[in-house]
């Protein structure tokens, strides 16, 4: 009888222990660590039973086609999960998240499209991520930055057509990737991606088969053999332009800055101004062809050419004055700070205002003088002489001409 009753205490001691949905086969490895093998089991889904201390759960080859917030909860402790062949087409956000103890995670051969990239956020033992052969089409840039640990990362055989820059940053244990076998548009955006290539220790698998499927002229191309000259940076230049000599086209100044941009694909030009009372940021030219303005931006003019003229500047529009050169490659811009002086004497009134004040560079700022980049962000005043006999007629003749006609001729001018 006793013996009977020791075995029923070690049964019910052990039986959670080693509880185990019945199609899977559950077994104690030699290092102590528990395996549920559930593999090609023909399951539709994630088992229920396991026992909470598995470390190994293998439910590869079989038909789960969705993993839920909770498919996972009865395994905290698992450090080893493989999910590949199966028909995974939805992962939903926290399916992943609470397995902190995370190793081996592999998804490989699934139809996964898109994946709860925050999840990883907490597995930051991960080891190994097998996410080839699904149809990816697009990562998070973020996507891996928390995975300190990550040995070997596998995209290959996705959807994959372009990179962000940064995406394998922040992995110090990264030894091999592979990312073979996708779609990629070798557009500039990925152009960063040959440049870490030739500066990593990683492996990089079948590197050869990292070929670019556009555009045209470079498809069948490794993505490693991109042309420098295909994808140049910004270059970005500023100038100021004042009103024509002698000329007076406004009652006050017309303040034109030129940004001259270079670069491969040729770059967009941003403006950013920054005055005491307001911020604001043009993305691209806002006066059209015809003469015609934007109304909510009519103040700050900008051209196609890359040229900004503020007519009638005022105190109010004293402030920073930023040209932005951006492309696929990057970005860069160059600042100026413009405060204005004007009197009869406008010599005298400037060096009573501020001594230091007139040149920038060390030289004064002329029409058509360059605004050196590496001075970005210095003080520009700019002065202006209007003889008191000369402004009553100056409101006259513009008076006379019409607002659309001037801007007009401003943008002609310069085009030229």
């Amino acid at each position: 009888m006793r013996p009977f009753l020791c075995c029923l205490v070690l049964a019910s001691l052990l039986g959670p222990c080693l509880a185990c949905p019945s199609p899977c086969s559950c077994s104690t490895k030699k290092n102590g660590r528990l395996l549920a093998e559930c593999a090609y089991k023909d399951l539709q889904d994630v088992p229920e039973g396991l026992s909470s201390n598995v470390t190994i759960l293998t439910l590869s080859a079989n038909r789960i086609g969705w993993l839920g917030q909770g498919s996972f909860a009865e395994v905290p402790e698992v450090q080893s999960l493989w999910l590949g062949y199966n028909q995974i087409g939805v992962v939903e956000p926290g399916a992943f998240a609470l397995l902190v103890h995370l190793k081996n995670l592999d998804l490989s051969h699934n139809k996964i499209t898109d994946f709860p990239w925050q999840d990883l956020r907490n597995l930051s033992g991960l080891q190994i991520l097998k996410m080839n052969n699904n149809r990816l089409a697009g990562l998070s840039r973020d996507a891996f930055h928390s995975l300190k640990d990550l040995r070997s990362l596998w995209l290959n055989d996705n959807e994959l057509t372009t990179l962000a820059e940064g995406t394998f940053d922040n992995l110090p244990s990264l030894s091999q990737l592979q990312i073979f076998n996708n779609p990629f548009n070798c557009s500039c955006k990925v152009f960063w991606l040959k440049k870490w290539t030739e500066r990593t220790s990683v492996s990089i698998t079948k590197g050869g088969s990292t070929l670019c499927v556009a555009p045209a002229r470079l498809k069948g191309r490794a993505v490693t053999d991109i042309p420098d000259h295909h994808c140049v940076a910004p270059s970005v230049q500023l100038t100021y332009l004042s009103n024509l000599d002698n000329t007076v086209m406004y009652d006050g100044l017309t303040l034109t800055l030129h940004c001259s941009v270079a670069g491969s694909p040729p770059p967009e030009i941003r403006w950013k101004i920054q005055t005491s009372s307001r911020r604001v940021e043009i993305n691209g030219p806002n006066v059209a062809r015809d003469g015609n303005v934007k109304q909510s931006q009519e103040h700050f003019l900008v051209f196609k050419n890359g040229t900004m003229a503020i007519p009638n500047f005022s105190k109010e529009d004293e402030g920073t004055y930023t040209c932005l050169a951006v492309n696929d490659v990057g970005t860069r811009d160059v600042s100026v700070n413009v405060a204005l002086a004007g009197s009869e004497n406008p010599a005298e009134d400037l060096l009573r205002d501020d001594p230091h004040a007139g040149h920038f560079g060390g030289r004064s700022c002329y029409k058509g003088d360059e605004m050196d980049p590496l001075g970005a962000g210095e003080k520009l005043v700019i002065v202006y002489h209007m003889p008191r006999e000369s402004k009553s007629g100056a409101r006259r003749a513009v008076s006379q001409v019409p607002l659309g006609t001037v801007l007009l001729a401003l943008g002609i001018v310069l085009c030229c």
